[in-house]
């Protein structure tokens, strides 16, 4: 197994969220990781399948599957199906993508000379802690614990709505079915397990970039990225799409569910939709609004500095050529770097147009889009398909 030291070498300063934490060494010990990579189809389809096939059979073998079911047939409880067909999955596809990234990215902050030489201990020492604390047991400790309590709260209300498709039995008898229980305590704690694991990995993400943060960056106030620099870091949210859609998929299923079955309107959702959205939006950027004080420290100097270099070689080229003077000290005036007037107003302009933030429209879109698209199908439900799409595209452009 590597260790969290043996990762952040100076051969690449690589750091996975999800290698080698205690729910990886776990499906390691039975077969379901291979030694050398993440076994992320073998695990999606074991996971789902264990969540969902002994409730889909049950109810198809007792009656409860299809319409004609007493009460509410299990296929129209959408919610069942795309938790454990569709979000399980994901939420193994994104340890894919957010491996990838984060394990290519991060050494780009040494790569690029962001951290300096004389910073790079430092750095690797935050990319040690981090791993140090994703390796632990006690966090996990703490989500089983919080699965646990909020199991045992579910079997006390255990006639919720979601599980009507599961009861057998009339008046005093009725009772929950096999499928009922495997739901209750097999399938959604392993459902919000997953889910509890990825809100884990966010923490230890923010963990890291507040740790960056405050290391003595050398940020370029004249970057063209105009984050001085950071601009590869919008890059690290895409590898949390998947999340993102997967939880959005699973509130859109059940409000679609409570559309078509219970006659609530979806104009009454609206405002959880976009509670939802704004929600996302703040948890899944928050790691990266850390950076907002280093880059706004560099602009405000750099603004400063750059201005009164700008000023002097403006002074001096008026003295030169419209005053007439003799210029005796004219190295600015000739320095290759700096060039002519409308150079170094490029270079102050630059510093103008610098971002507070290393986020552009494409971060937003990684978090804003997976979380939005899974709401449509629930809202052409009773709009207009032609009339959503345009109210989108204008609050978009």
């Amino acid at each position: 197994m590597t260790s969290g030291h043996e990762e952040t070498t100076e051969a690449g300063f690589a750091l996975s969220l999800v290698r080698d934490d205690v729910l990886m060494r776990l499906q390691r010990r039975i077969g379901l990781v291979p030694p050398d990579g993440l076994g992320i189809g073998r695990r999606a389809v074991f996971w789902a399948l264990v969540a969902w096939l002994p409730i889909a059979v049950w109810a198809l073998l007792f009656g409860h599957a299809l319409p004609g079911a007493p009460g509410e047939p299990l296929l129209g409880h959408f919610g069942v199906h795309v938790r454990f067909l569709v979000a399980v999955p994901l939420f193994f596809v994104a340890e894919s993508m957010a491996h990838q990234l984060t394990t290519t990215l991060l050494p780009h902050f040494v790569r690029s000379g962001l951290v300096p030489a004389a910073e790079v201990p430092q750095f690797r020492a935050a990319l040690v802690d981090v791993a140090r604390l994703r390796d632990a047991s006690m966090p996990w400790v703490v989500m089983l614990g919080i699965v646990v309590a909020w199991t045992a709260l579910s079997v006390v209300t255990e006639r919720a709505h979601d599980l009507v498709w599961a009861v057998e039995g009339e008046g005093v008898a009725r009772h929950l079915g096999f499928g009922g229980w495997w739901l209750l305590l097999v399938a959604r704690p392993l459902y919000v397990v997953l889910l509890l694991a990825w809100l884990w990995r966010v923490v230890l993400l923010f963990v890291l970039m507040r740790r960056i943060a405050r290391l003595d960056l050398a940020i370029v106030p004249t970057h063209p990225d105009r984050a001085g620099g950071l601009g590869f870091v919008e890059r690290f949210p895409k590898g949390f799409s998947a999340v993102v859609f997967a939880i959005a998929a699973v509130l859109a299923s059940s409000w679609g569910h409570d559309v078509l079955y219970h006659g609530v309107s979806v104009v009454d959702l609206r405002g959880s939709m976009i509670a939802f959205v704004v929600l996302v939006v703040v948890l899944f950027l928050a790691p990266y609004l850390v950076f907002v004080g280093p880059l706004l420290n560099v602009k405000r100097r750099a603004l400063l500095d750059y201005g009164a270099l700008v000023g002097r070689h403006g002074w001096l080229v008026r003295r030169r050529w419209v005053a007439g003077e003799a210029v005796e000290d004219d190295a600015i005036l000739t320095a290759p770097e700096l060039g002519p007037v409308a150079d170094t107003l490029t270079l102050y302009e630059a510093i103008v147009r610098m971002r507070p933030v290393p986020l552009g429209m494409p971060a937003l879109l990684a978090v804003v889009a997976p979380a939005v698209i899974p709401m449509i199908p629930v809202l052409a439900i009773q709009i207009p398909i032609k009339d959503l799409l345009g109210g989108l595209a204008k609050a978009l452009l």
